[in-house]
């Protein structure tokens, strides 16, 4: 069938500005089902607000039209996930995580690998990477603290529109803020130019980080090519998804992770009710039977982050 076809036209001075409560049904499910989030009756000015340019840019006479057509078009439905997703995100958020990545991680594996207990590489997955501040920030951490070492980070996002920002590695100077002077002086190059009030990341960092759309809700999805993962940062996404589809994510993440992986939740996030999972420092877990958990442990408490 031609998605096309199902497109009436209509006159250009009529505006869709309102969705029926039938309509939010409809979308509610559908996104609930393609993307795992569930978007409560609160959400519905919310909705509106992002899909309202689509449904007036396709000249369609009501929400109930543009879910017509949307479920025979994957380029729609694309766009659509695009705009339902929420894509705040800054530089070293949650700094204690990776306080805890440099201080605490970066000296357990220098010394296992001294000790012949691992090689000198680390492979780590941003999973709702949006812009890329996120798997940016740890590539710092990781390059700062384990020179000379392969550091890969595969950065992964709903949102392919996000993600080309993610990939331009680009940001305003104001963002420069967030990150630590000698992070930013090292890794961090200024705009000139035309691109004067901005910065991009510099080639070492940009060389270890590697993008790819992702939905963590597909039915089926595999990335034995890249996992195992040391370390799984899945922050502030969850927390949208309805309870089933929650779990089902959060156990298959954690089939990405070896006996001694770690995973990084947002604050508002939680991880009860699986077995053999332990939390090591507020929102970081790791296997129960993980040998540096108890190492691990003493590090955070110890570090100067952990006494703020």
């Amino acid at each position: 069938m031609n998605p096309a076809a199902l497109v009436p036209t209509r006159g250009a001075a009529h505006t869709v500005t309102e969705i029926s409560d039938d309509e939010f049904t409809l979308f509610q499910s559908l996104i609930c089902r393609e993307a795992g989030i569930f978007l409560s009756t609160s959400k519905k000015p919310m909705l509106v607000s992002r899909l309202m340019r689509r449904v007036n840019a396709l000249k369609l006479e009501s929400f109930g039209e543009y879910y017509r057509h949307v479920i025979y078009d994957h380029d729609e439905m694309v766009r659509l996930l695009d705009a339902i997703s929420t894509n705040e995100t800054w530089f070293f958020r949650n700094p204690r995580h990776f306080s805890f990545v440099r201080e605490t991680l970066c000296p357990l594996w220098l010394a296992d690998a001294r000790d012949g207990r691992r090689p000198k590489r680390v492979m780590a997955w941003s999973a709702a990477s949006s812009s890329g501040e996120e798997p940016f920030s740890l590539a710092m951490a990781l390059l700062d603290g384990l020179p000379g070492w392969e550091i890969r980070i595969l950065a992964s996002d709903l949102s392919s529109r996000v993600l080309e920002r993610a990939q331009a590695a680009t940001w305003s100077l104001e963002k420069s803020g967030d990150i630590p002077p000698r992070y930013l002086k090292r890794y961090m190059l200024r705009g000139t130019g035309a691109q004067q009030g901005k910065m991009k990341a510099g080639p070492d960092i940009r060389g270890v980080v590697s993008f790819r759309r992702f939905n963590l809700n597909d039915d089926y999805w595999s990335l034995d090519a890249d996992a195992p993962f040391d370390l799984v940062f899945c922050r502030n996404v969850l927390m949208y998804f309805e309870p089933r589809r929650r779990e089902r994510v959060l156990q298959r993440i954690l089939r990405c992770l070896p006996p001694r992986g770690y995973l990084f939740l947002g604050d508002a996030e939680g991880l009860t009710g699986l077995d053999g999972i332990r939390m090591v420092a507020p929102s970081i877990y790791t296997f129960k039977a993980n040998p540096e958990v108890s190492r691990a442990a003493a590090g955070a408490e110890s570090s100067p982050e952990a006494k703020r």
